[in-house]
Parts: C-alpha cells; sequence; structure tokens
C-alpha cells in the first residue's frame, strides 16, 4: 500500500502544479488584455507632413497634418494619410506582439494566437512607391 500512496501524493502534486499554472496563466492574460487595450501607436509620411494615431483596434483616433499639405494635391495628401495609418496599425502589431511576447511568451499557443490575430486584422507594413515613410 506504500507504493499507492506515494502514487496518490505525485497525482496531488501534478494536479496542484497544473492549477498554479492555471492561475498564473489566468493572471498573465488579464495583464496583457489591459496592455493590449491601452495601447497606441503613431505613423508618420510624407516626410512628417501627416501623422496618425491609432487605437488598440487599429482605428483611427488622431490625424495630424502639417500645413504644408496645402502645397501638394488632396490626392497626394490621401495617400500619405493612408500611409501614416498603415505604419501606424504596423507599429501597434509591433507593440502588441513585444508585450505579448513578454507576458505570455510567443512559444506559447495563446501567445501566437494573439499576435497572429493582430497581424491577421491589421494591414501589413506600407508598400508605397514614393520615398515618403
Amino acid at each position: 500500500m506504500l507504493g499507492d500512496d506515494q502514487d496518490l501524493d505525485a497525482i496531488e502534486r501534478r494536479i496542484d502544479d497544473w492549477q498554479a499554472q492555471i492561475t498564473q496563466r489566468a493572471a498573465q492574460a488579464k495583464v496583457l488584455s489591459e496592455q493590449l487595450g491601452q495601447l497606441t501607436a503613431v505613423g508618420r509620411a510624407g516626410d512628417g507632413l501627416v501623422e496618425a494615431t491609432v487605437g488598440a483596434s487599429g482605428g483611427l483616433t488622431r490625424l495630424l497634418l502639417d500645413e504644408r499639405t496645402r502645397d501638394q494635391s488632396a490626392a497626394r495628401t490621401a495617400e500619405q494619410i493612408m500611409a501614416a495609418v498603415r505604419a501606424a496599425q504596423t507599429e501597434l502589431t509591433r507593440l502588441a506582439t513585444e508585450a505579448t511576447a513578454q507576458t505570455l511568451g510567443l512559444e506559447s499557443e495563446t501567445g501566437r494566437a494573439l499576435v497572429a490575430s493582430f497581424a491577421n486584422r491589421l494591414p501589413g507594413p506600407a508598400r508605397d512607391s514614393g520615398s515618403d515613410g
């Protein structure tokens, strides 16, 4: 019977370890969720003529246009706005990846899924043929 008691003790320790790991991961997930929810990122284009800020969802929250944008076509300004927004969204994905790596680790399935979610939801880096990035 001594062997059975040792087996039960080992099983109880394993269950306690699993429970501790689950509790720790839940706490980490809560911290990360709060961090991700507060993220903002800034992108610039047109040699600083346009600055776009995006919130945690990747949506535009602030747009600054330099007065010099009046000296160019509206179409060019629109291109620069889009480039700045894409740059901000790319930076947001980078920040989310960094926060996830520090909190959960990128080797975890949850960490990889969160990063993939940001990457799939937001566009990639600006593919602007001009040199204003």
